[in-house]
């Protein structure tokens, strides 16, 4: 898949949408999920899902999971699921205990799976940390957002504001 990004403002970006099916997850195994039993697309149907991209040493993602957990505690009852991919870059982001205590520190309360392989970064054709895949309750990717995202933030409003019109639509 080829994303076209559109930069905006502060060098943020915003990938064209694929309008294609959500792919399965790639790891079924308990042992690759913290926060949760492992999910499958079938487990979002009727929800607005966030899908996040990250690796706990991208300073990025680390100024970003604020605004996740608001975004998070905000949204889950009113339909939106958010699942943390964790695709390392780096050696000691694959180690399970490093990882399990980034999610402490950094108060992951949602789903995160361990993509240590980076084949659902390969399934969905991921180019970055921090990117946001926000899914319709369909299943389908209706938008794609890149970068550091701060509450309050040209970025942060957009994806709110899609979130808000995709739990707005009929399910």
């Amino acid at each position: 898949m080829l994303l076209t990004a559109l930069l905006g403002a502060a060098g943020s970006a915003r990938a064209a949408p694929s309008d294609r099916p959500l792919p399965a997850f790639t790891h079924t195994s308990r042992a690759d999920w913290l926060n949760s039993a492992p999910l499958t697309v079938a487990d979002l149907k009727g929800h607005v899902t966030l899908v996040d991209f990250w690796a706990f040493e991208c300073w990025n993602c680390y100024h970003t999971t604020p605004w996740l957990n608001a975004l998070n505690a905000r949204y889950q009852t009113r339909g939106l699921t958010i699942v943390s991919v964790h695709t390392p870059e780096l050696p000691i982001e694959r180690q399970r205990d490093r990882l399990l205590a980034k999610v402490d520190e950094f108060h992951i309360e949602n789903p995160v799976m361990i993509d240590n392989d980076g084949s659902y970064w390969r399934a969905l054709g991921n180019q970055y940390w921090p990117a946001f895949y926000l899914i319709d309750r369909q299943g389908i990717v209706r938008d794609v957002f890149v970068g550091e995202t701060h509450a309050g933030d040209r970025r942060a409003r957009a994806i709110e504001a899609r979130i808000d019109a995709l739990l707005a639509e009929s399910p």
